[in-house]
């Protein structure tokens, strides 16, 4: 008898998804999500980007799919192409743009033991300097 991998009790839990939030900047689709961690496909507009911010709870891997990414991470600021990737460790202020004129597109995996969007601060919420 084959037994289905999803019914063994040692089998982690994901939900395999596509849902999508639409933003001013762009979108954020949920490819799959876990209990710590989280793989989004991210669009940002041209000559858009995703303000400051700040997370105590997890990481995030960017990996540039297609586009060019200008990311400020602490502060280290650098141009990123296709192929390339960056991490930002927990508790480190970060902003990614779109100084293009194509699409930003970004797979971000976010690791951490907790992945809420309450999790998010941003500098004038926690009185860091803005980037």
């Amino acid at each position: 008898m084959i037994q289905n991998e999803n019914s063994n009790p040692q089998s982690p839990v994901y939900q395999s998804s596509s849902y999508t939030d639409t933003r001013y900047w762009g979108k954020v689709e949920v490819i799959e999500k876990g209990k710590n961690y989280s793989i989004n496909r991210i669009e940002i507009k041209p000559k858009q980007g995703i303000k400051p911010q700040i997370h105590y709870h997890r990481s995030e891997h960017w990996v540039i799919v297609s586009g060019t990414a200008k990311v400020t991470c602490g502060q280290e600021e650098k141009l990123l192409n296709k192929n390339q990737s960056t991490f930002v460790p927990p508790a480190t202020l970060h902003k990614v743009e779109n100084p293009g004129f194509i699409p930003l597109i970004i797979l971000e995996i976010q690791n951490g033991e907790y992945l809420g969007e309450d999790d998010i601060e941003r500098p004038q919420d926690c009185n860091l300097a803005t980037l």
